[in-house]
């Protein structure tokens, strides 16, 4: 496909694609700003358009990946937008200190009930918790998809058991009741 050929195709989708990246962005300013960086980077990957296939599908697909691609840098970033005119919110963010000491005892807490489960179920669990994928476990376990998948789900459900039965227990006691 040439750029001539490009140019032509892109403007008969340019309301089509206008719409989609308004339904993604809701916002007028980060549409214009989504449909130039689509364009950009479809202008750059022209060589890998395989010709007679769907130029829209593809186009939308390099919007959608644009998208959660940028969202993902937002959220990693932890961007706070303030709308306001003179950014009175913003201004009203100051230094805050938290204390740790609950959350460690919570930690030492859970630390404690992951390790009262059984070793297939403790393992599995643990290196999913840490990162890795359902594949890798099975692979690093040499076992079926499968029953890491159910190791794990029933790891999970030994947990939530035993922490209702923790905080629900000790929530009767902060009351005066006994259980």
């Amino acid at each position: 496909m040439t750029i001539t050929e490009f140019d032509v195709q892109f403007k008969s989708l340019q309301h089509k694609l206008q719409r989609f990246a308004y339904q993604l962005t809701n916002n007028s300013d980060d549409t214009t700003d989504l449909i130039q960086e689509t364009a950009l980077r479809a202008i750059k990957n022209l060589d890998k358009f395989v010709d007679n296939t769907n130029f829209k599908a593809w186009m939308m697909t390099i919007m959608r990946n644009i998208f959660i691609n940028d969202y993902r840098r937002k959220v990693k970033r932890n961007i706070i937008s303030d709308n306001t005119e003179n950014q009175l919110l913003l201004d009203n963010y100051g230094p805050l200190s938290y204390n740790d000491g609950e959350s460690s005892v919570l930690m030492e807490e859970l630390s404690g009930m992951v390790n009262q489960l059984s070793e297939d179920l403790k393992v599995p669990f643990l290196m999913h918790y840490s990162g890795y994928k359902y594949q890798e476990i099975a692979k690093e376990m040499e076992l079926p998809l499968g029953t890491v998948k159910s190791r794990i789900f029933f790891a999970r459900k030994a947990l939530k058991e035993m922490i209702r039965k923790q905080y629900s227990a000790r929530s009767l006691a902060e009351l005066g009741g006994t259980r």
